[in-house]
């Protein structure tokens, strides 16, 4: 099977890669389908929930302000165990390097690592590296993958009428960081990415409240991460504009790179559905872990289809998911 997938703006190549991959016959022994692609998966086993997840980092540039490429690769696989509410155990690591690629790069990438497992009290336990000519590849590519226990397992479809919808903070943070880099702009320290790993934060959240969803806003940012939320829970969100937590200087930068804010990607924030009791008490957890100082309640899950936004003049407006990836090569 001859398949062309480089054409059309990366929403359609994408698309069309998981047309085909999802359109294939399978054999699985327990007829489990690629049609699933989730960020995670659970295993039950021997009565504990195994959580396994893996993902390959491609993000350009490989060093930016906050972080680079091993940080990013460590927090991103720990994140996706994590929304699923599993503890981080061991993660594998896969790097595919060019040749001639710097030797102190390499060492760097690797201590951000190790700093970043540390955080959570994963280990790396396993792993390889391919080295290919450097016609045929520009830069280093890293795959993580990750396992994980989870003692009440969380999704992503779990919101409920009446839910309370919590961000853990400020919006668009990596995503402007990574094209102010970039573009060469100069905010004086002002934007750096939040990469960091959420387990801590996210095991205070579930100790304080009945968490009923939960995702982390990369890919396409928070207008994605609220509307696929809403979509595979069958309700409909209503955010309030004013309680949106962002930095006056990524509002600022995203305005000077005609980028919208809420579709650009964090990669150290969740997104929640609390049950409305316990959404103070979360709350609260949240603010307690440097992670979440900025955390806020930001809307309330209604019934319907859509997400919608009160603007701060009174209005209302539809948050729609982005077409495509407005950031390519963040994560």
């Amino acid at each position: 099977m001859k398949v062309n997938l480089m054409h059309g703006a990366g929403g359609e190549v994408m698309g069309e890669l998981l047309r085909v991959i999802t359109n294939l016959e399978h054999n699985n022994a327990g007829g489990i389908g690629l049609e699933s692609l989730d960020d995670g998966a659970v295993i039950p086993l021997n009565g504990q929930n195994i959580v396994f997840t893996t993902d390959n980092h491609v993000v350009s540039p490989i060093f930016f302000p906050g972080g680079d490429i091993g940080r990013i690769a460590v927090c991103g696989t720990i994140n996706d165990l994590a929304m699923m509410g599993g503890r981080p155990i061991a993660l594998s690591c896969g790097m595919v390097i060019p040749e001639g690629f710097e030797v102190a790069d390499l060492e760097r990438i690797v201590a951000s690592m190790d700093a970043a497992l540390g955080e959570c009290g994963a280990s790396l336990v396993t792993g390889d590296t391919k080295v290919l000519e450097r016609s045929a590849l520009d830069t280093i590519i890293v795959n993580t993958a990750g396992i994980g226990v989870a003692e009440r397992v969380v999704r992503d479809n779990g919101l409920e009428v009446g839910d309370k919808v919590i961000v853990s903070g400020t919006i668009g943070d990596h995503g402007i960081a990574i094209m102010a880099h970039r573009e060469g702009f100069d905010f004086g320290g002002q934007i750096h990415s939040d990469v960091a790993p959420l387990w801590k934060l996210v095991e205070r959240a579930l100790a304080a409240g009945d968490i009923h969803a939960m995702k982390d806003p990369t890919r396409g940012g928070f207008a994605n991460a609220i509307n696929e939320m809403a979509r595979k829970s069958g309700v409909g969100v209503v955010i309030e504009e004013e309680a949106l937590p962002f930095r006056a200087s990524v509002r600022s930068a995203a305005g000077m790179l005609g980028l919208d804010p809420l579709e650009v990607a964090n990669e150290g924030k969740v997104v929640m559905g609390v049950a409305p009791t316990d959404a103070k008490a979360v709350l609260a957890a949240l603010r307690s872990h440097p992670y979440g100082r900025d955390a806020a309640i930001v809307g309330e899950v209604v019934e319907g289809s859509n997400v919608v936004m009160r603007t701060a003049i009174g209005g209302e407006r539809f948050i729609e998911p982005p077409v495509g990836d407005p950031v390519p090569r963040v994560c």
